[in-house]
């Protein structure tokens, strides 16, 4: 597993020292896809980098299975190193390199034989589906497609882990659908730990079992994706999970609900609900999904300002077995 103990990091400018992390502790099980999750400047980067060492922490620990990182020689450390692969926004493959080349470059590195690297390298590509592609260079390959071979080369050297900083925000939400979809079969089928550095929602609940949510260089909450997104505790969980915008914002009516969808069966819940209520309301806010016949997602309703019409809707949301809040204007 991976624990981090007490994790500080400062970094030292001209002007003043900026608190990147602080007293972050927290630990990510072996085969569970781990989330973390916060806005822009919050800290959830560094404290990636900091798992693997890319940058040193100020203070606290990082063990890997009950290991000191900290402790360990340099020599040492860069053979730790390759259980931990790394994928980026931004991909980072070497241009000049085609598609079998770039996957094989880890493997040159740890001393691989040139036919065992492209052996293992060609198995890899046919895991992300890229067979096709290995003389292509990343100029000739879609934004989806340079992520794929970042993946294959940070699978190279067996990883035990694999940590995704960002790795799926320059795609389209198509292309992101298909990295999500292959980052769950390689925790599937090779049992790698997957740790998933976002700012947004909506890949945290398609693919993590537990999230964790940074604010301000503190980790502000921990817990399983589903309790999470059913009942935030903290305020920049609530404004990750409900963005705020005019509508939500605007007053009407004295009662909302908000109607989670964690993977029940797909159904017209609320054409339904007005149906058998025979009781208009209105959607103030959606961000809902079907997924394998399942939906996913959360919305937002105004009651009608009749009590006995929001009583209605309320006794029909208790018995159809929907999970909802009742949200605070």
């Amino acid at each position: 597993m991976i624990e981090l103990v007490h994790l500080g990091k400062v970094f030292q400018t001209a002007a003043e020292p900026i608190v990147a992390l602080e007293d972050v502790s927290l630990t990510i099980e072996d085969g569970e896809i781990f989330g973390i999750i916060g806005l822009s400047g919050a800290g959830k980067s560094t404290l990636v980098r900091c798992i693997n060492l890319l940058e040193r922490p100020t203070s606290g620990d990082v063990l890997l299975d009950g290991k000191s990182l900290l402790a360990l020689p340099q020599k040492e450390l860069l053979t730790v190193r390759r259980q931990i692969g790394m994928i980026f926004q931004s991909f980072n493959l070497f241009e000049q390199r085609t598609v079998l080349k770039n996957v094989c470059y880890p493997l040159e590195i740890a001393g691989v034989s040139k036919a065992e690297a492209v052996k293992k390298a060609r198995k890899l590509l046919e895991l992300v589906s890229l067979a096709d592609r290995e003389k292509a260079y990343p100029s000739q390959l879609s934004g989806g497609q340079k992520q794929r071979v970042a993946i294959a080369r940070a699978l190279a050297t067996d990883p035990k882990y694999l940590l995704c900083d960002e790795a799926t925000s320059a795609l389209d939400p198509n292309t992101t659908q298909s990295i999500l979809s292959l980052l769950k079969k390689i925790n599937r089928e090779l049992g790698v730990t997957i740790v998933v550095i976002t700012h947004e929602m909506r890949v945290v609940d398609q693919i993590c079992d537990r999230v964790a949510v940074i604010d301000k260089s503190r980790i502000a909450e921990i817990g399983r994706v589903s309790d999470i997104f059913s009942n935030p505790q903290s305020e920049i969980a609530r404004e990750l999970i409900l963005p705020q915008s005019p509508l939500t914002k605007k007053k009407i009516g004295k009662e909302r609900v908000r109607i989670i969808f964690d993977g029940t069966e797909a159904q017209p819940a609320i054409a339904d609900m007005v149906l058998a209520c025979q009781t208009p309301v209105s959607i103030i806010f959606a961000d809902t999904k079907e997924l394998d016949g399942k939906s996913y997602g959360h919305m937002i309703i105004q009651l009608p300002e009749d009590a006995m019409q929001a009583e209605r809707i309320t006794a029909w949301l208790n018995a159809s077995g929907l999970k909802f809040t009742k949200e605070a204007q």
